[in-house]
C-alpha cells in the first residue's frame, strides 16, 4: 500500500549501491522514480529490478532530483554542464544531495540553484545499503524548513532518523565531522582491542566490557561485531571514500583556522600505506593491520 496520495516524482542520479538502493526504496513506498547513471550497466542493473531508467540526456521532469555522487566535482558537473539541472530543471523542483561533500562547494552550489529559481538540501547519509534498501538510513538536512516540509514525504520514506542541524552546507559539514570521528574511532577501538589480545583477553570479552563502559561507539557496538570480528568487511563503504571525507574535513578545519592536529594525525594514519587497505576495500578494514600486529607480537612471545 502506498505511503503517501500525491507522489512527488522522483529522479535519482547515481546508481550505485546507495543510489540504487534509494531508488527502489522510494519506488516501493509509492513514489514515481526515474533513475539515471553514466554508466550503461548501472542502469541495466536498476531496470533488471523493475526501475525506470533513462540515461543523463534523457531526464525527465521531475518534483525533486536526488543526487548520490561521490565527491563534489560530481555534483557540480550534474548541476552546472552535464546533463546541468539549473537550466534542465523545471522551477520550483528541489534538488537534493545526498552525497559526502565538500561544505564551502555545496554552500557556493546551493546559492546558484536558489537564485536559477530551484531549492537546495543537503541531506548526506548514514546507514550503507542496507539503510537504503530497508528506508532506515540516518540524514543530516542542511537547507530550509520550507524545503525540508517540500520534501518530508519523501524523507520519511527513506530514513528512520533525520536530523536539521542548519542551511545549505551544514549537513555535509556535520557529516564531515562524523566521519572523523568515526575514522578515530576505528583506529583506537582497534588499538584497544589489540592492546587487550596482547595481553590474553579475548576481543569480543573486551569488546563487551568497552559496551558496558563509557569508552564504547558505534564502531565499538556496531562496526567491530558486524565487519571485523566476524571478517565479513562487507559494509558498503570504501576505504577511499573514507580517506576522501577526511581530507576533506581536514581542508575544511585548515579554511576555519583550526589547527587539526588530532585530524591530522587520523589523516595521516589513515593514508600511511595506500595497499593495506586499498581504495576498493571496505573501509572496516583500516582495523587489519592493527590487529595483525597484535597477533604476530603474541606469536613471537
Amino acid at each position: 500500500m502506498s505511503l503517501i496520495t500525491e507522489p512527488l516524482t522522483i529522479t535519482v542520479i547515481g546508481l550505485g549501491q546507495m543510489g540504487g538502493n534509494m531508488a527502489l526504496t522510494l519506488q516501493a513506498a509509492g513514489f514515481a522514480v526515474t533513475g539515471s547513471d553514466l554508466f550503461e550497466p548501472a542502469r541495466s542493473r536498476l531496470a533488471a529490478q523493475g526501475l525506470i531508467v533513462v540515461a543523463p540526456e534523457e531526464l525527465p521532469a521531475s518534483d525533486v532530483y536526488l543526487l548520490s555522487l561521490p565527491t563534489s566535482a560530481h555534483v557540480r558537473e550534474v548541476i552546472e554542464q552535464s546533463p546541468g539541472l539549473l537550466t534542465l530543471a523545471p522551477k520550483g523542483s528541489v534538488i537534493v544531495d545526498t552525497s559526502t561533500s565538500d561544505p564551502t562547494v555545496s554552500r557556493e552550489l546551493a546559492e546558484k540553484v536558489t537564485a536559477a529559481g530551484l531549492q537546495w538540501l543537503d541531506a548526506p547519509v548514514s546507514g550503507g545499503p542496507k539503510g537504503a534498501a530497508n528506508g532506515k538510513l540516518g540524514m543530516l538536512l542542511g537547507g530550509t524548513e520550507a524545503t525540508i516540509e517540500r520534501v518530508a514525504p519523501m524523507l520519511e520514506a527513506m530514513s528512520a532518523k533525520r536530523t536539521h542541524v542548519g542551511g545549505p552546507g551544514s549537513g555535509h559539514v556535520v557529516k564531515l565531522a562524523n566521519n572523523y570521528l568515526c575514522a578515530a574511532h576505528l583506529l583506537t577501538t582497534a588499538e584497544a582491542v589489540a592492546m587487550a589480545a596482547q595481553a590474553g583477553v579475548d576481543p569480543a570479552a573486551c569488546l563487551e566490557g568497552i559496551n558496558s563502559g563509557s569508552g564504547r561507539s558505534a564502531v565499538s557496538e556496531v562496526n567491530f561485531p558486524e565487519w571485523v570480528l566476524s571478517e565479513r568487511f562487507d559494509s558498503g563503504f570504501t576505504t577511499g571514500l573514507m580517506r576522501k571525507d577526511l581530507r576533506l574535513a581536514r581542508d575544511a578545519a585548515e579554511q576555519l583556522g583550526i589547527p587539526p592536529t588530532l585530524l591530522q594525525a587520523v589523516v595521516d594514519a589513515w593514508h600511511a600505506n595506500a595497499d593495506n587497505p586499498a581504495d576498493s576495500d571496505d573501509f572496516n578494514h583500516i582495523t587489519t593491520p592493527i590487529l595483525a600486529r597484535a597477533s604476530q607480537a603474541e606469536g613471537n612471545e
